[in-house]
């Protein structure tokens, strides 16, 4: 593919042994875009020798390496290195619809809005999927109004972060959060706090369930209480913060 890039899918990857064909997968389906793409993927702690042929012989492909800094690090390192004005993130061992960028990229470009997101699919050991609805209804919101369909920390958050397709300086704006667990929260409520979107009806990425995945380990329920408070916590203050700054003079 010899266009210029416009969208850059951030990957953050240990080269688990049990994920590689995963990552496999996740490459397959960009290579199944039309829009044209690159993709920036971070080494936590890795091997480079261990990533798959098929990213290693793709010129689409960089790498970041780094040692062993956990994802929320990593993915946020990474996108320092994005060079193209639209980013969406995205985990190694998942894959995104046949059409995802290009139903999201028309959005942005004709609206004018800093983000577009879509629904996900639970993709299920047998091959079968089944369709997760964001909270956040479909159609135009303003920023902010995304986290208020997230009623409480308890509830399903109200859109998904990996199904979020957005221009990268709202990303640098809105990174990662600091946690081992639950960062990707942080970057949606941020993301759709400081600029106005558009949820789309529609499938955008799938989200693989497997025994390997982080929900499955132990620890993962002890943390996920905490990391859902402070994210819903971050997206009240953040949204009230912004709502409190004066309109700049001559605005009206």
């Amino acid at each position: 593919m010899s266009e210029t890039p416009l969208i850059t899918v951030v990957i953050a990857t240990q080269l688990r042994e049990d994920r590689l064909d995963y990552l496999t997968a996740m490459h397959a389906s960009l290579t199944r875009q039309s829009v044209p793409w690159e993709a920036v993927v971070a080494l936590d702690g890795a091997d480079p020798a261990r990533l798959p042929t098929a990213l290693s012989h793709d010129p689409r492909v960089r790498t970041v390496e780094l040692p062993a800094v956990g994802a929320a690090c990593a993915r946020n390192l990474a996108l320092t290195d994005v060079r193209t004005e639209f980013c969406n993130w995205a985990d190694d061992d998942d894959e995104f619809t046949d059409t995802a960028m290009a139903r999201r990229l028309k959005i942005l470009q004709a609206e004018g809005v800093g983000w577009c997101a879509g629904y996900s699919e639970d993709l299920h050991p047998d091959g079968t999927a089944s369709l997760w609805e964001a909270p956040a209804p479909p159609g135009r919101h303003e920023a902010g109004s995304v986290w208020t369909y997230w009623r409480s920390p308890a509830d399903t958050i109200p859109i998904g972060p990996t199904t979020i397709l957005a221009r990268t300086e709202l990303m640098r704006a809105a990174p990662m959060g600091g946690l081992v667990q639950g960062e990707d929260y942080m970057t949606a409520v941020g993301i759709t706090s400081l600029a106005p979107g558009v949820v789309l009806p529609v499938p955008v990425y799938r989200y693989r369930k497997h025994e390997g995945q982080m929900t499955r380990q132990a620890s993962y329920d002890q943390l996920e209480a905490a990391a859902r408070r402070h994210a819903w916590h971050y997206g009240r203050s953040l949204r009230t913060a912004l709502r409190s700054v004066p309109a700049p003079v001559g605005s009206g």
